[in-house]
This record gives structure tokens, C-alpha cells and sequence, in this order.
């Protein structure tokens, strides 16, 4: 027996949960299919700028989160390549935060209806089946839905059903952790970032207990066996920081084994996202489905919170009638439907191509400046450039996606 649903989003990330809630907030339900048989909470934090913040305002979270994580008002950069002071950028008059990633989505899935999220429910496959979409879980379950949304990560089944490749490795990696500090940590609220000798890598209080850290780097193949070893990743990192201060080497010394983690970096190529079809039909992705990219703009999660505001606004505009009460009980044209959704889904690509195309380039430029390990590049990053790459990253934490209102 077929299950028969209006929409169903792959993957319960923060994309998923966000185009779900964003949907729930206008009256439309959605099925929310999740592999793993728990919410996921890697990453554990990331840096939420002004733009993600009017996306979980949009949704209506953004007030219960702030009272959790407090406003970082700098940014000190220090180069472990020139011996010269730690240059301090002020974020004031901006909105920026370190989220925790558990506390995001834990506050998202509490907000949707209990039975909107379906755990260890894996697609393996997609079929046409006229104006519907038919999904084959892994547990065998069969389900029919109006509109199939792809939020299911770099691995994206949705994304490959339309014709979109694999995410390319940018030759670096990551190791991120969050340490907790019972009691608190004293290290103030500001952002620390290292850079110097092909390294990134620095930390940022989300309140005064925990902090989440990052290092990146590029890989030789003698590291590829670190990735599943947290206890390999952690005496890594600390031989890494010999030039880096003594606040850094605490946080990660706090640091549990559980709470470390390491990933390659890819990021989708950019004319990927100019020709490629971000929708197909009935048909579309977003997230890290659409737009992976690399953590050196800090809007890889931002994005997928405004993806999820953008494209809940867009079904209702094609799901939703106008006149609302007076076409409920009759008959629904499934062609005109099919159609009203197929342009929904293509004003939803077109409004996230290029916001994508950009962030993507510019996190993988500035990434490529930032862990350069040329004497060359180092010098003119550290004397010339550093000034200029916090006011990039300001202007692209300026976009609005806008509210739910249709």
C-alpha cells in the first residue's frame, strides 16, 4: 500500500527542518524523512550571521535561541606567519552568534507536529508516477508525494536523480570540537582566528560554557586514517598549535573524544550551479544538497536556513489558492496543481541560483587566500588582504531572503 503525501523533504538537517517549519507556519504539512534513527548533530556549532538570523526570525525561533547564545562584538586575527599584534575587527551594528547546532535543530523539531518527522527511513530510489514522485525506502515502504524537496547533504540521493555530480574535494580538510567548561571559561566572547603555514584555525564562545574550534588544513595521504580516531584527531590538532596561544591549546585539551570530529572539504563547482537543474518538475534541492561549500564564509548553515524560508514561501504560492476557504472540498486539478508547483519550484531556483553561486566561489576564494602556505601569498594576506576579508564576509551576512508572507 502507498503512502500519499503532499510534500516530502529528504533529510531532517536545517535546511529540512526549516523549509518543514517555514511550510507548517503557512498551514501546508510535510513528511520529513530521516535515515540516521536520531536528529544528527554534527558540527556542533557554526557562526550565525545577520542574514541567518532574519531566516529563524522568518520561521519564528530566532527569539528563544538568542536567549541561549550571546553576541560575539569582534573578530582578533592573529598570523603565526609575521610576528605582529593580533589585528581586532568590531562587529558592531551586526547580529553574530555561535549556534549550537544540537540546540537549532532540537528547537526546530519541537515546533513541528510530533508525527512530521520519520526516522531511520532511508530513499533508495525515486520514480515518475505521473503528476507524483514515488519514493522506495529502504524498510520497503513506498510513498507518493506532489513535491519531493532534497535536503540530504553532500550524499544527496535527490540531488543525483537531477544529474547534479558529487561534491569535488578542495584538497583540504577540517577537524572541528566543542569543549564545555563547567563553570565557565573566561575567555570573553570575542572570535580568536590563527592563520599561517597552510593553517586555519580558531575559536568562538557560543555563552560562557561552551566553545566551539576548528582547524583546517591540507591532508597528506598518511592522514586519511585520522578521520574515524578521535583520539588520533585530538593529539593532531595539539601538534599543530605550537604557534597558536595558549587560550586555543586549553579548549582543545577540554575537549571530549565525543565531541571531535573531521570531514574532507568539498564544495559544488559553480557552473554546476548556473547550468544545472536546482529543479526538475516537481523536483528541487537545497541545503548542502544544493550548495555545499567551504566553512571560510561561515554561511554554509546560514544559506540553508535562507533556502528553507525561500522555498516554503514558494510551494505556498503554488499550493495555497487564492481564496483559500472557498476551494477547499472541491475537486483539485492535478495537472494545473503539477503545474502551479513546477513554477513555484523554478522561482525558488532561480532566486537561490546566483545567492548560491556567489557564496560558494567567495567561501572557496577566500579559503584558498586564508590557508595559502606560499611566503608570498602569507605576506600580502597578513600586511594587505586581512583588512579587507572581514568586511567581505560582513557583506555577504547583508542579505535579507525575506518573511513567510505570500
Amino acid at each position: 500500500m502507498e503512502i500519499v503525501e503532499d510534500v516530502v523533504i529528504v533529510g531532517a538537517g536545517i535546511a529540512g527542518l526549516t523549509t518543514s517549519l517555514g511550510l507548517h507556519r503557512l498551514g501546508i504539512r510535510s513528511l520529513v524523512l530521516e535515515s540516521s534513527d536520531e536528529l544528527r548533530i554534527t558540527g556542533f556549532a557554526f557562526t550565525t550571521w545577520g542574514n541567518a538570523w532574519k531566516a529563524l526570525d522568518a520561521v519564528g525561533i530566532g527569539e528563544s535561541l538568542r536567549h541561549q547564545h550571546y553576541l560575539t562584538p569582534s573578530i582578533l586575527v592573529a598570523s603565526t606567519f609575521l610576528d605582529q599584534p593580533a589585528s581586532e575587527i568590531s562587529y558592531k551594528g551586526h547580529e553574530i552568534r555561535c549556534l549550537q547546532r544540537r540546540l537549532l535543530l532540537e528547537t526546530l523539531a519541537k515546533e513541528l507536529p510530533s508525527d512530521t518527522i520519520r526516522f531511520s527511513s532511508k530513499v533508495v530510489s525515486i520514480e515518475e508516477s505521473g503528476f507524483f514522485k514515488r519514493l522506495h525506502l529502504s524498510d520497503g515502504t513506498i510513498l507518493k508525494t506532489k513535491v519531493l524537496i532534497g535536503c540530504d547533504g553532500v550524499n544527496s540521493v535527490v540531488a543525483k536523480w537531477l544529474g547534479f555530480d558529487k561534491p569535488v574535494f578542495t584538497g583540504r580538510s577540517a577537524i572541528r570540537g566543542s569543549a564545555n567548561f563547567k563553570g565557565g571559561h573566561g575567555f570573553g566572547l570575542k572570535f580568536r582566528q590563527f592563520l599561517g603555514k597552510g593553517l586555519r584555525s580558531g575559536f568562538l564562545p557560543c555563552n560562557d560554557e561552551n566553545v566551539y574550534w576548528f582547524l583546517t588544513w591540507i591532508p597528506s595521504t598518511k592522514d586519511e586514517e585520522l578521520e574515524d580516531d578521535p583520539v588520533k584527531l585530538k593529539q593532531f590538532v595539539t601538534s599543530k598549535l605550537e604557534d597558536i596561544p595558549n587560550e586555543m591549546k586549553s579548549v582543545v585539551g577540554k575537549t571530549e573524544l565525543d565531541a571531535i570530529a573531521s570531514s574532507p572539504l568539498r564544495y559544488r563547482r559553480p557552473w554546476e550551479l548556473l547550468w544545472g537543474n536546482i529543479s526538475k518538475g516537481n523536483v528541487c534541492v537545497a541545503g548542502d544538497a544544493l550548495h555545499p561549500m567551504t566553512p571560510d564564509l561561515g554561511q554554509g548553515g546560514c544559506a540553508a536556513l535562507e533556502d528553507g524560508v525561500v522555498l516554503a514561501r514558494c510551494i505556498a504560492e503554488a499550493l495555497l489558492k487564492p481564496g483559500g476557504e472557498e476551494n477547499k472540498g472541491k475537486i483539485v486539478d492535478e495537472e494545473e496543481e503539477y503545474k502551479r508547483i513546477e513554477m513555484g519550484l523554478k522561482n525558488y531556483a532561480q532566486e537561490r541560483r546566483w545567492r548560491s553561486i556567489d557564496l560558494v566561489s567567495t567561501a572557496y576564494m577566500v579559503g584558498y587566500i586564508q590557508q595559502n602556505s606560499g611566503k608570498i601569498m602569507n605576506f600580502l594576506r597578513d600586511k594587505f588582504l586581512s583588512r579587507f576579508l572581514p568586511g567581505i564576509l560582513l557583506r555577504k551576512a547583508s542579505f535579507d531572503c525575506g518573511t513567510l508572507k505570500i
